[in-house]
């Protein structure tokens, strides 16, 4: 199924074998001004012959489907002709694998979709959707694919931490949203093991953070865990906000730990990085360094310039290593940002602190 209502905007495919989402995520899309058209298909065979027409700017991709799964056709689509790609999945820690997965083969982002009341779930994510379809658009996917393809690495041996240096920061504070799961890959698996402690927020639904960091611990001398309350931040430690909860920074006496908590989105999300950035600026302020990377929306600047306030290092990830350029953008015409590096230069920085 093929609906247009213009030559000049988005052209969006839908892959998903639910009637019920092709045709709710038609209609909502279509009633954006930026969306062109709306293809819909039930499975990957039927969406390999209609691209072979016409290539779509945004694919919408389901993970389970009939004939052809959606794994195997993203690596398709990234092997031919590298697309921006949303996967539309459950909840279902099963999922929630198969998603990060594809996030690593180069999926631009997620819509976490429930198995009961689709309708109107979609119906009440409208908004979302659209951001993220019309966001995926304007991406720069080149660097989603540059972060895909990287050679996977084995885990490199822990290097014992005999006579570390004393470190003029104590804390780094990272906020990222979207393209953020590769950006972090590249820098986290690049640090030794006697860096600050690192707290992290990553907007991404339940489930997905704890095996979002069990496979970075898998490739990173450093340790990295999904947050848990009362864990401890010291060097060499990455301690990711759970999905669906707020991270806060605390300090007893000379040390420093997280509180995970409960409460209303802020910034529209939960984990907020907003949250996170505050909580550091008020317990660790000049001791600690705050990156602000890839993502949609403004979550962070604000908690950002509360940092630099406070006397921190602010850095926020330049433009043209961005996949989307919101979050640091944000940050840096609110006067929240003392220094703009690229991404490739973010590992380095941490280790120099």
């Amino acid at each position: 199924m093929l609906l247009a209502k213009g030559s000049a905007g988005i052209n969006v495919l839908i892959v998903d074998d639910s009637a019920v989402v092709r045709q709710v995520m038609t209609e909502l899309l279509l009633a954006d001004a930026a969306i062109a058209t709306v293809s819909s298909v039930a499975d990957p065979i039927f969406a390999m012959r209609r691209m072979e027409k016409e290539w779509p700017d945004v694919v919408v991709l389901d993970i389970e489907m009939p004939r052809m799964d959606g794994i195997t056709f993203l690596q398709k689509i990234m092997q031919q002709r590298p697309t921006p790609v949303i996967i539309c999945s459950t909840l279902a820690e099963q999922g929630a694998d198969v998603t990060l997965k594809a996030m690593a083969i180069g999926a631009f982002g997620v819509i976490t979709k429930p198995k009961m009341g689709l309708k109107s779930f979609l119906l009440d994510s409208a908004n979302d959707v659209v951001s993220v379809v019309k966001a995926a658009a304007s991406a720069r996917l080149k660097n989603i694919v540059k972060a895909a393809v990287r050679p996977p690495q084995s885990k490199p041996q822990p290097v014992p931490n005999i006579a570390a240096k004393p470190h003029k920061r104590n804390v780094v504070a990272i906020g990222t949203s979207t393209g953020g799961t590769q950006a972090l890959e590249r820098i986290l698996v690049a640090l030794p093991v006697d860096v600050p402690g690192i707290v992290i927020v990553q907007h991404m639904p339940e489930k997905f953070t704890a095996m979002f960091a069990q496979r970075l611990n898998t490739l990173c001398q450093i340790e990295v865990k999904e947050a848990e309350d009362n864990d401890l931040l010291m060097p060499g430690r990455a301690l990711i906000a759970p999905g669906g909860r707020h991270m806060q920074l605390v300090k007893t006496g000379f040390r420093y730990s997280v509180k995970v908590i409960n409460g209303p989105l802020v910034n529209r999300h939960k984990p907020s990085v907003d949250v996170l950035f505050r909580s550091v600026a008020t317990v660790a302020g000049k001791d600690a360094a705050g990156y602000i990377l890839t993502g949609m929306g403004d979550d962070g600047a604000r908690g950002l310039k509360q940092m630099r306030s406070a006397g921190a290092d602010t850095i926020a990830q330049d433009e043209a290593s961005c996949v989307v350029f919101g979050m640091p953008k944000e940050a840096i015409e609110m006067g929240a940002v003392g220094r703009i590096i690229s991404l490739e230069d973010v590992a380095r920085d941490i280790t120099e602190l």
